[in-house]
């Protein structure tokens, strides 16, 4: 059996200091406590025959899973849905980190990954608005996929910009780039982004904050708390969709 490398000479390797300081390219949950986490798993994992296509797609499903976690009624769906969403963001470290080590990144892992945080918060919301119609159809359900498609479009106009670069010839846009030229655009977006209110879109604080509901409705009885959270994650959504698009095009991404 192949020694496991020592921490320090993984962490040099497997989590540049470029990558965790870019303001776009690391979850703050990574920051803050996955990225020590995940630097053991991957410890153990780069010593065994696993790929990171492999666990880019075990992280796939863990965020799929999550999604699907909440047709379980009541407080457990809640918590299941938390567990399934800190795996996926477990294995979304884990697998940048092995494919370092073992030099193994290619294009298909980085589409999949991509892939896959669509696929999470997609579903996260799908199930949201399962839990909401008590799992059944209609309105919040509706309202669920609604709220689901205004994620996706969010991290489509995103991911766009790099495309449009591409195809212009231009390199990836650095964090410099992503300011607006507009001062009352640079001012809205430098207070949307104080009270951190856009960062619920995503599925691990979206999960996070349906557990809380979840929690509040085994005290209040019914879905009631539940339906409300989902009402203002389809608004604060459907709000970010349009500022957005508006930031990005009044900045220099696409220039």
């Amino acid at each position: 059996m192949v020694a496991a490398p020592v921490l320090e000479e993984l962490r040099e390797v497997c989590q540049p200091q470029a990558k965790l300081a870019s303001r776009n390219g690391e979850h703050w949950a990574g920051r803050i406590y996955m990225r020590r986490v995940s630097l053991r798993t991957t410890r153990h994992l780069v010593r065994t025959p696993v790929t990171p296509d492999q666990l880019t797609w075990t992280m796939v499903v863990c965020g799929i899973a999550s999604g699907a976690a909440l047709l379980i009624p009541g407080l457990a769906g809640a918590v299941l849905a938390v567990v399934l969403m800190q795996l996926f963001l477990l294995f979304d470290c884990v697998d940048g980190e092995v494919a370092r080590w073992k030099g193994q990144n290619s294009a298909a892992g980085i589409y999949v990954d991509r892939l896959g945080a669509y696929l999470a918060d997609a579903a996260l919301m799908i199930g949201i608005g399962f839990r909401a119609a008590q799992n059944g159809v209609g309105g919040w359900l509706s309202l669920g996929i609604v709220t689901a498609l205004g994620v996706v479009l969010l991290k489509a106009s995103t991911d766009l910009v790099d495309v449009a670069r591409a195809r212009r010839g231009l390199t990836v846009a650095d964090d410099e780039a992503t300011r607006p030229r507009s001062a009352g655009v640079a001012n809205v977006r430098r207070l949307a982004a104080a009270f951190k209110i856009h960062r619920v879109t995503n599925g691990i604080e979206a999960s996070l904050v349906l557990l809380a509901a979840a929690i509040a409705d085994v005290f209040v009885g019914g879905v009631d708390v539940t339906r409300w959270v989902l009402i203002a994650l389809a608004a604060i959504t459907w709000l970010m969709v349009p500022a957005h698009l508006l930031s990005i095009l009044s900045s220099s991404r696409l220039r």
